[in-house]
């Protein structure tokens, strides 16, 4: 299930990079920015879900 929600949340920062750039007439095509900020995204989702302490 983390891993999951680790690569949608990456996939979801690709997927609405790759649409606003191309409404706002730009070239179309993922930035390294975009990929920067989908890798930002995910390393968030990752540390986010990760287990609690073992009671």
């Amino acid at each position: 299930m983390r891993v999951f929600i680790t690569v949608l949340a990456g996939l979801a920062v690709i997927y609405f990079g790759f649409t606003g750039s191309r409404d706002s007439g730009g070239e179309g095509g993922v930035s390294g920015g975009v990929v920067l900020l989908a890798l930002l995204a995910s390393l968030l989702a990752w540390n986010l879900t990760k287990p609690g302490p073992a009671k």
